[in-house]
């Protein structure tokens, strides 16, 4: 009988060892930690309607039809700049950082360019290069442009003649950003969304997770998968960075919308 109970003893012993074990802090226990890496980057399902509030400017408005939203900018800044007219409230002299600033001969004007983009972007089959001229909408109403000066022409130049929030306008004084907005990302944050592309997916600043982005953490259309503050779930997204191609890459992720200007 004492036999039985030593061993009936020892069986419970041996019964709360294993489960203590099961349940220690091995480091190689699988907790299910939920990171970008357990994000589908082939996700079909995303949805932009609720970052749309976040635009908002002069002569910038949108409107939603069906899965599509259509966005009608007058591309006028909401910033200072030496290239409104000096009788504007906005103009300011130059008081950026570059010592080989020099001004180009043209000024902002009223534009009237529309961008019809779906509210559900998807990855395309087929990628298409961005083209010179706009290339997708900031927040603030301004236009992208993409990292060429002209057909396969660098920036080198061109760069020279940005004002101190780093835009200018074009020969037929459409104001447009090539690189960094610093006017949005000093309002909202390097890490804030900024805008989007022409197609759909977002455009956000230099930094995430408070690190800076560089074009190696990038694919070749200069995004990636991750989760953002504005889509928890993950989302395909693009960055801007400090180098070449600055915005945008090898052409859009997406399929674009519609530009009319």
């Amino acid at each position: 009988m004492k036999a039985i109970k030593h061993q009936t003893h020892f069986i419970l012993i041996l019964i709360f060892a294993i489960l203590a074990c099961s349940n220690s802090d091995d480091p190689n226990t699988d907790d299910s930690v939920t990171d970008d890496s357990d994000i589908d980057v082939q996700k079909a399902d995303y949805d932009i309607s609720s970052i749309l509030s976040k635009f908002e400017g002069t002569g910038l408005s949108y409107a939603i039809h069906g899965n599509t939203v259509t966005f009608t900018t007058q591309d006028l800044p909401n910033h200072t700049s030496p290239y409104w007219d000096t009788s504007n409230a906005l103009y300011e002299d130059y008081n950026g950082t570059n010592s080989s600033w020099r001004k180009n001969p043209n000024v902002i004007s009223q534009q009237n360019i529309v961008f019809t983009i779906s509210l559900n972007p998807k990855e395309a089959e087929n990628k298409e290069t961005t083209p010179l001229g706009p290339i997708g909408i900031s927040r603030n109403g301004v236009v992208f442009f993409n990292q060429y000066a002209g057909p396969d022409e660098p920036l080198t130049n061109e760069i020279n003649s940005f004002d101190q929030w780093l835009g200018h306008p074009t020969g037929r004084d459409m104001y447009h950003y090539h690189i960094e907005p610093t006017y949005l990302t000093a309002t909202y944050g390097e890490d804030a969304f900024l805008g989007l592309l022409a197609d759909g997916f977002p455009v956000y600043g230099p930094v995430e997770n408070g690190e800076i982005i560089t074009n190696d953490d990038l694919d070749d259309f200069h995004g990636h998968t991750s989760a953002t503050a504005d889509f928890a779930d993950g989302i395909y997204h693009y960055h801007i960075t400090s180098e070449d191609p600055y915005i945008n890459g090898n052409g859009y992720f997406g399929t674009p919308g519609n530009i009319s200007r």
